[in-house]
């Protein structure tokens, strides 16, 4: 057992020191020059979808469930987070109102996620995907048509926009369509600060998945995905468990919106649609399904990859697309998991004999 934990932690480790020499090899090559101005501003992006797709892994790949309403917490978490931004702007300093905001978008996300989740989760397979994929529909239509603003008489909310009446001095906030304005502005004196912030919750989201699956109550998450029936009749309950993963993966997936809120200047619902969804769950799979490093890594690559190709023009498309083919072939195809398996035994072995020496 203690052999066990001990390899848990040193994997665990592993995969916070990729993180931070990712970080430090970033900060070098800014700090010299060698950074263009494309790929800095992709570092705060990268970090709101390996965020995302770690957070998903956590319902696809250790829960065994196929959700495509991730999208739609992540809107969640960004819309309600840059509402108390803007209402709290005036009363509070920039730092405490940024983490205020970012546990307000993780808080309203993981109660969606419970909300969703009591129901939802008696479904499975398909079913749980198509429910899913409409909670993610119905959330961006809904804020669509929501109109939000702040005046000496409070907060007010319509679905018009002429029905909205504030008082002289009144703001609005939430303008439907046109989303809302002004957060990055808000938080000008730590804006340069965000990517270290974004390492540090991605950080914090591999701490928080990577604890609880190796907790009591991940390894029941993990028995429902293996085996439904057998986990009922040891008196595991399967919904329970399930929605414990669907509600922290939500709430993380809030706090990916908060951050990718705070980051850019004209944030509309639009973003959040089912395309984004699906591009989450591509990073979960190709990375491979339960494996949060290479959810992680395939995240960095795959966003990154299309931005870095633009120079290619036409092409641009289709080496995506056979990178995207690759990586299948090598995550998911029999022959190259029979070759990887055989390459850890050597690696293995390698270890084995220097510690027997």
């Amino acid at each position: 057992m203690k052999k066990n934990m001990n390899k848990t932690t040193r994997s665990n480790f592993i995969t916070y020191g990729i993180v931070i020499v990712l970080f430090a090899v970033v900060q070098i090559l800014s700090s010299t020059g060698n950074l263009s101005r494309l790929l800095t501003g992709l570092l705060v992006p990268l970090c709101v979808y390996t965020i995302a797709a770690i957070s998903l892994n956590l319902v696809v790949g250790f829960s065994g469930e196929l959700s495509l309403g991730h999208a739609g917490f992540m809107c969640v978490g960004a819309y309600s987070s840059a509402l108390f931004s803007h209402l709290a702007a005036d009363a509070l300093p920039p730092v405490p109102r940024f983490i205020l905001a970012i546990l307000i978008g993780a808080a309203v996300a993981g109660v969606f996620g419970i909300l969703i989740g009591i129901p939802v989760l008696r479904l499975r397979g398909d079913y749980l995907a198509i429910v899913t994929l409409a909670f993610g529909e119905i959330i961006k239509n809904l804020i669509n048509i929501l109109y939000v603003g702040a005046d000496k008489n409070g907060i007010h909310a319509a679905t018009t926009s002429s029905g909205l009446e504030l008082a002289a001095g009144g703001k609005k906030i939430m303008k439907g369509a046109l989303g809302i304005s002004g957060t990055a502005t808000l938080y000008k004196e730590i804006k340069p600060y965000f990517f270290l912030i974004g390492v540090l919750l991605v950080l914090l989201t591999l701490f928080i998945v990577q604890n609880l699956v190796h907790s009591r109550s991940g390894r029941a998450v993990m028995s429902t995905r293996d085996n439904r029936i057998a986990a009922e009749s040891v008196g595991i309950n399967v919904t329970k468990y399930k929605l414990l993963a669907f509600t922290v993966s939500a709430a993380l997936a809030g706090v990916a919106g908060v951050l990718y809120a705070h980051n850019i200047s004209m944030l509309k619902v639009s973003v959040f649609d089912y395309n984004m969804s699906i591009l989450i769950l591509v990073y979960v799979v190709l990375g491979g399904i339960g494996n949060l490093r290479g959810s992680m890594i395939a995240a960095i690559i795959l966003y990154a990859l299309p931005e870095l190709l633009r120079g290619f023009a036409n092409y641009r498309m289709l080496i995506y697309a056979i990178v995207l083919i690759v990586m299948m072939l090598f995550n998911w195809a029999p022959a190259a998991r029979t070759w990887r398996s055989r390459i850890a035994e050597k690696i293995r072995g390698g270890k084995t004999k220097k510690e027997a020496a």
